[in-house]
């Protein structure tokens, strides 16, 4: 009989651009995440808002108001939430859109918060409707109103709330309800990063890892890692794995070549799910215009996934348009792919 030998899983850069964790990951960029002002690089414009804010609150000796950070995954919301945190002298209590499943859940949070604490909830956007109209009273008058029984002997007991900061982070700030927005008195977009910025968080990282990195690695690293720390970080990982296997001490650009052909990551800092999605543009609909819905069939991807990790980069670099009749390439993405029109 013959014995059956279990495939190695496929090589997917998936891992790379994800906007998912493992246990492992998580580690690692907590362990490398910026403590300060002065080791956050980039999101000029959000600091100075911020640290105008945090100064004004200082002063008032307030809770600072509620904050709502937007833009593609991975530019550091957390990391910001944690900073301010750290500039108020509070603590940081950290949650997600899906975990708060009731209103019971959010009770169980705020009431547990000390004075000027900071509520950071992910994924906002994801947050049910009862759950979300739960936390308005809550953001506004520091009350929460709870529903105790049901039916005509139903009663409503009102808790008062110790003065709290809610730090909303989402990749979709167009999903959240115009209630929810005009809660927040400060709203800020991060945006993409610059490669000098990029190398500036991956010169801090190496550090960190004490592991040395040749100058035109970290230039090309810095390149690839689509405007994005995390994905920097990332990279930067595999690329030391790869030269710890050949006994390196140092990231050298041969080294970091060889690990990007690996994961199969082009020039522009491409990888297979992006190029695919190109692909399905060109080869099956003349590059465009087609609807997000067809793009997800075509992928067998979810639609989330299509606009939250895949498309921002693809935007952001001129290679895809985003119209009212639906997505086309441009002429960069026929380019980069080497079709013709």
């Amino acid at each position: 009989m013959k014995k059956f030998v279990k495939p190695a899983p496929p090589l997917i850069t998936e891992t790379v651009v994800s906007q998912t964790e493992t246990p492992e990951e998580e580690k690692l960029f907590t362990s490398l995440r910026a403590s300060s002002w002065d080791e956050f690089a980039g999101q000029v414009q959000a600091k100075k808002s911020l640290r105008v804010t945090i100064d004004a609150t200082k002063k008032r000796k307030e809770a600072i108001e509620h904050i709502l950070l937007y833009g593609p995954p991975g530019l550091g919301k957390t990391t910001l939430a944690h900073i301010i945190g750290k500039e108020l002298g509070v603590h940081v209590k950290i949650t997600s859109g899906p975990a708060i499943e009731r209103a019971g859940d959010l009770a169980a949070i705020l009431t547990n918060l000390s004075p000027r604490d900071i509520l950071f909830i992910d994924e906002i956007h994801r947050l049910n409707k009862v759950v979300e109209e739960t936390l308005y009273p809550a953001m506004e008058d520091f009350a929460l109103d709870i529903i105790i029984g049901k039916g005509p002997s139903a009663r409503t007991l009102r808790l008062d709330l110790p003065p709290f900061t809610i730090i909303g982070a989402t990749t979709r700030a167009g999903l959240l309800s115009s209630p929810m927005r005009d809660r927040f008195g400060v709203i800020l977009r991060l945006s993409f990063y610059t490669p000098d910025e990029l190398e500036h968080i991956l010169d801090r990282a190496a550090e960190k890892l004490a592991i040395k990195l040749e100058p035109s690695a970290k230039k090309i690293l810095a390149q690839r890692a689509r405007g994005t720390p995390r994905i920097a970080l990332r990279l930067l990982k595999r690329v030391r794995d790869m030269a710890e296997v050949q006994n390196m001490d140092e990231i050298t650009e041969r080294i970091l070549q060889d690990s990007l052909s690996l994961l199969d990551i082009d020039h522009l800092g491409l990888d297979d799910s992006d190029r695919r999605y190109l692909s399905v543009m060109i080869d099956k609909h003349a590059g465009g215009p087609i609807g997000i819905e067809t793009l997800a069939a075509a992928l067998s991807e979810d639609i989330g996934t299509i606009e939250e990790v895949i498309e921002p980069y693809l935007l952001q670099t001129g290679l895809i348009k985003r119209t009212t009749r639906g997505r086309i390439a441009t002429d960069q993405a026929y380019t980069h792919l080497k079709k013709s029109r």
